[in-house]
């Protein structure tokens, strides 16, 4: 059991493990105000398992101190902090949280103890209860939340047959909706998983492209292949296109369809018009999740043409059986210098 003290010196000032990985901008060492510190002591059991938990140069311990504004070293098989009791004890929750993962013999990197304190530290949606830090399993990992917001959206998926993920790019959107897709396909809910985006990419057109149809549309699906192939094994991917389990296809191809037994999942939606929005949304069919993802601030359409998401967005707030929901720029998990730079753009653009 980890045991609390009052703040002695000693260890304030030495790291005793060797040189420190560099972790992502945070609070920091030099953001820290001078004030009153406890210390916390950390006992584990296993040494070598402690080794993997901590990262190479005891990187992932660097992270915990940059997030949480402490200070942390390991010493034998403890780890010493000092701080506000507050975050030490986040820091606490999060390591022996992450130890028993490591001891089950789950890979823990840097991505797990960012997810682990963004929810300690409860970092929700306002109104928004996230209720704890949601998963889903595919065959090839276990994917849990890295925000509050994603264990909001992930909850959202699980429980209603359509749900809008609208926000900036690198939120784990459309990487999410893909795991859940590949989740229910292995436990048998649906049959099929149908991919599609609208074929408008910054200001180009297919014609201009070489190749036949499918050397033209490649090239915009391609980060829902990439998705696709992280969570299930290649093998399995590529036989099930040729066999028409996964079904990759431009927006285009879905008129006309009923889509039943399937997850569908519609990326970069801002770029469909209002009459290709409708058109997908009412593909929907029996016993069929649909997913639509887009962030509003990224629209490729030619002037004057109104994007399908964001009318969308208002004509459906409020009617059952819909959810949405809406990520920010804390909510960017790619790296922090993504979450700046969405943030800076926000500003300089009032929000919009």
């Amino acid at each position: 059991m980890p045991c609390q003290l009052p703040w002695i010196g000693g260890y304030g000032d030495r790291d005793l493990t060797g040189i420190r990985g560099q972790s992502a901008p945070g609070q920091g060492r030099g953001a820290r105000p001078q004030t009153e510190k406890s210390r916390v002591v950390v006992p584990f059991e296993d040494n070598r398992l402690l080794s993997n938990l901590l990262g190479e140069y005891d990187s992932n311990l660097a992270l915990l101190e940059d997030r949480l504004g402490i200070e942390a070293h390991a010493h034998g098989n403890v780890i010493i902090l000092t701080g506000s009791d507050t975050n030490c004890q986040i820091a606490r929750e999060v390591l022996e949280e992450l130890y028993k993962r490591a001891g089950r013999g789950e890979a823990i990197g840097p991505g797990d103890f960012d997810g682990h304190i963004r929810h300690a530290r409860q970092e929700v949606p306002s109104g928004v209860d996230g209720g704890g830090q949601a998963q889903v399993a595919t065959r090839r990992r276990v994917i849990k939340a890295r925000t509050p917001t994603q264990s909001v959206y992930m909850r959202a998926i699980e429980s209603s047959d359509l749900v809008f993920g609208i926000g900036p790019a690198g939120t784990g959107k459309t990487y999410l909706a893909v795991a859940f897709a590949a989740h229910f396909l292995e436990r048998g809910v649906v049959e099929r998983i149908i991919l599609s985006r609208p074929a408008v990419e910054a200001g180009e057109r297919l014609g201009f492209l070489p190749g036949d149809m499918r050397e033209k549309v490649d090239p915009y699906l391609r980060p829902l292949y990439d998705a696709l192939y992280d969570v299930l094994p290649p093998e399995k991917v590529e036989r099930d296109i040729e066999t028409g389990v996964i079904e990759i296809a431009p927006l285009a191809f879905m008129r006309g369809r009923t889509l039943a037994n399937a997850f569908v999942i519609l990326d970069e939606a801002q770029n469909t018009t209002s009459m290709q929005m409708k058109m997908f949304l009412t593909r929907l069919g029996e016993n069929a999740k649909m997913i639509v993802t887009g962030d509003p601030s990224q629209i490729d359409l030619p002037p004057g043409v109104s994007s399908g998401l964001v009318e969308a967005e208002r004509l459906l707030a409020g009617v059952d059986g819909i959810e949405r929901v809406r990520f920010t720029a804390t909510d960017v998990v790619r790296r922090d210098l993504v979450a700046r730079i969405v943030e800076a753009y926000d500003k300089g653009m009032g929000g919009k």
